[in-house]
């Protein structure tokens, strides 16, 4: 198996790097998903999540009303700190086992796990690579108020909240760039893909 971590900020366009690096072959594994399945009805982590902030983060049907929550971490800290503490290991062990699962079906396979906190939550799989995607400030603004009809203060203040963009630089093998057209995001991430090919062919002449 050969594990990519896919990482970069808000509408950064990790969503496009990763479907082009699907439609080439690979596993896409997305940690949001997993986020989401750890906090259904009956999970643990649910529990918890009650525990520490109170029943008023359900929903009638016993869901998680992730609004109700995000209104309450969004702008305290503490607050933020005391969900990830819940989240983020449930998020880990979970990723664990479904790339275990993914290898265990294709020995082979390419796998892209794709997290957009994997400098924040401080994920520590054994990847082959970390890729970074990369827009800048203005360009992930301009995309959220655009594509996702955000308040442009609203699209601001949710690209300010993560950390700047240079901490993901710091641990990244390699930064695609996606603040030009569509075309030159793909390009790159097409010359990704041969490299990553090269890479394994590489390691298997050498086993």
């Amino acid at each position: 198996m050969y594990l990519i971590g896919l990482t970069g900020g808000i509408a950064s366009g990790k969503s496009t790097v990763a479907r082009r690096l699907y439609e080439h072959g690979a596993v896409h594994i997305d940690a949001d998903q997993l986020a989401r399945r750890v906090v259904e009805p009956g999970k643990p982590a649910l529990q918890a999540i009650v525990d520490t902030f109170g029943p008023g983060v359900l929903r009638a049907d016993g869901s998680l009303d992730r609004a109700k929550l995000g209104e309450l971490v969004f702008h305290d800290d503490a607050a933020r700190a005391k969900l990830n503490a819940i989240v983020h290991p449930a998020v880990r062990e979970l990723s664990k086992r479904v790339i275990a699962d993914a290898e265990r079906d294709d020995p082979d396979a390419v796998v892209v796990y794709d997290v957009p906190l994997l400098v924040e939550a401080s994920v520590d799989h054994p990847f082959d690579l970390i890729v970074v995607t990369s827009a800048g400030r203005k360009q992930q603004v301009k995309r959220l108020v655009e594509e996702r009809g955000m308040d442009p203060i609203h699209a601001e203040a949710r690209v300010d909240s993560q950390i700047d963009d240079e901490e993901r630089r710091k641990i990244a093998d390699v930064v695609i760039d996606t603040s030009g057209s569509l075309a030159h995001t793909m390009s790159q991430t097409d010359a990704l893909w041969a490299r990553i090919g090269d890479e394994r062919r590489a390691r298997l002449a050498g086993s």
